[in-house]
């Protein structure tokens, strides 16, 4: 048996007008993206996210290889909770990382 991620809910906003004080009104889509691992944030990724966005890294999301979609300043739900993804997501050349994962990014926890 090998490594196995789990199905996490990303949640796709998506811009369909404007209210009457000229704000923009969102229109919500979930996909659902199978095989991501999720790890806990190492203490050093925590004290250096902690210092440059002043924002905490709980989980680091491993997302599968081929996945084609924007992972950056999303709303994720995964273990019953929803998360929020911040900072860029880094990519490794597919073809020269064995495992199923070649990106990665960090959650911090969203109310």
């Amino acid at each position: 048996m090998g490594i196995e991620g789990i199905t996490v809910k990303l949640i796709n906003k998506t811009e369909v007008g404007k209210d009457p004080f000229n704000h923009p009104i969102y229109e919500k889509t979930t996909v659902e993206v199978d095989n991501v691992l999720i790890v806990p944030t190492s203490t050093d990724d925590i004290v250096n996210q902690q210092s440059l966005t002043g924002k905490v890294a709980v989980y680091t999301l491993g997302i599968p290889k081929g996945d084609a979609n924007d992972w950056e300043d999303k709303e994720v739900e995964f273990f019953g909770k929803r998360w929020h993804t911040f900072g860029f997501s880094s990519e490794g050349i597919e073809a020269l990382i064995p495992l199923s994962w070649n990106k990665k990014v960090m959650v911090e926890r969203y109310g």
